[in-house]
């Protein structure tokens, strides 16, 4: 009996290994599947964000565009001004630039030339 009560353990030990075995190749299984889900789960959120934020610049972008080209034309308004201006007065501002550098007349500063007090 006792070696019919030995190869029934054995058997027994052996079920248990392969069952074992099948358990382990079942957890793996399943750690796969969840890391492949996982994966999928952070691409599709990644696509989702990347679609949002694409939406949003494009709707927030327009708005720098148009104050881009509102500020071009202002400056190019002020700029003609300032060019019509030198047309007007140009030619005036260069004769007293002139006369002011052409007509010298030096004067000593008030501070030198008080004698000092004793």
């Amino acid at each position: 009996m006792s070696a019919q009560n030995s190869a029934g353990i054995q058997t027994l030990l052996d079920a248990e290994r392969e069952a074992q075995k099948i358990v382990q190749k079942d957890r793996t299984k399943r750690v796969k599947d969840a890391r492949a889900e996982a994966q999928k789960e952070i691409e599709d959120y990644r696509k989702e964000k990347d679609e949002e934020f694409k939406k949003f610049e494009s709707e927030h972008s327009s708005g720098n565009q148009k104050a881009e080209e509102d500020a071009s034309k202002d400056a190019e308004a002020k700029l003609r001004e300032i060019k019509e201006a030198g047309k007007k007065s140009g030619d005036q501002i260069v004769e007293d630039l002139l006369k002011v550098v052409m007509e010298v007349k030096p004067e000593v500063p008030d501070r030198v030339a008080a004698p000092p007090k004793a």
